[in-house]
């Protein structure tokens, strides 16, 4: 028996269904039930009937499925498949930025963790940070974490004030402009699509800017053949599916080590086991779930 068969029958007698996100190894997306953004795996755990969630990304996504799933087991296959822009924020220092601005909102990147989901007011993704800013009826905005992001919204939202905390997604913060001029003049008659925690100055040179999802719709329905793909590489496993027949080029180092822990040993062994469960406190899960499910409502944005 093949070691994706031996996963397939443990998750059958468990009844649990496997959420991948879109950087996950090629594996392990195959493998997966469901394979998606942060905002389309948040509402495929929220709607799940299984009794057991096996969370195939990092920290921060399998924290938010047990939030809108407080009475399953959701099961995170790799404890050390953490997410960096997530620690870069604690409730310590985002309570402070509250205290400073005690008329803004706060909009919390769904990269954060549950304890500092609590403290927001509405959750975001990268598909509908820009939506749910706009949506918003006070002027002033607390963003959290990730600054890039936040800029790009900035210029899109501008009869709002954005209050930006210095945190970023290192993988998307090494792809530089140069990266992305040499890949033109390797492939001249690709566009280019970037996802929005890239800087400011890598977007400029962007045909599109997109979150995974949107990526994937915009290449579906643009008529050009070729695309560089300024986000993490196994994005592409994924692109291929979609669009067969088109070209895709990934940006040298676009890799999240975090992402790659997860495999079907480790997937097999949690759901063997039953371990690595994720478990939170029951009132930080009642109130970070208000925020998620604000952010569901609003829904996608690109």
């Amino acid at each position: 028996m093949s070691l994706q068969e031996q996963v397939l029958n443990v998750k059958e007698e468990r009844d649990a269904v496997i959420l991948a996100h879109n950087y996950q190894i090629p594996e392990v997306q195959d493998i997966a039930d469901f394979v998606g953004d942060s905002l389309g795996l948040s509402m495929q755990a929220a709607k799940t009937q299984a009794k057991v969630i096996i969370f195939c990304g990092v920290d921060f996504m399998a924290e938010s499925a047990k939030v809108l799933n407080p009475s399953k087991i959701v099961l995170l296959p790799e404890l050390n498949a953490q997410c960096p822009m997530a620690a870069m924020l604690d409730v310590e220092g985002l309570l402070e930025l509250k205290a400073k601005h005690p008329d803004a909102a706060v909009v919390g990147y769904v990269n954060t963790s549950a304890a500092t989901k609590a403290e927001m007011d509405i959750c975001c993704t990268s598909s509908n940070a820009v939506k749910v800013v706009g949506s918003l009826k006070e002027r002033k905005v607390i963003f959290v974490p990730d600054e890039n992001l936040g800029m790009w919204v900035q210029r899109t939202v501008r009869d709002k004030e954005l209050i930006l905390w210095p945190g970023f997604c290192p993988t998307h913060a090494s792809i530089t402009p140069e990266q992305i001029g040499q890949s033109k003049r390797l492939h001249p008659h690709a566009l280019v699509i970037a996802h929005p925690e890239c800087r400011p100055e890598v977007l400029d040179l962007a045909d599109a800017v997109r979150s995974t999802e949107g990526m994937i719709r915009y290449v579906s329905e643009s008529e050009s053949r070729e695309f560089i793909i300024a986000t993490e590489k196994e994005l592409v496993h994924r692109l291929k599916k979609e669009a067969p027949g088109k070209v895709f080029h990934t940006i040298p180092g676009t890799i999240c080590p975090n992402m790659k822990r997860t495999n079907l040993h480790s997937i097999l062994k949690a759901l063997e086991g039953m371990q690595h469960e994720i478990v939170l406190p029951e009132d930080v899960m009642r109130r970070a779930r208000i925020p998620l499910e604000r952010m569901m409502k609003v829904g996608r944005g690109d």
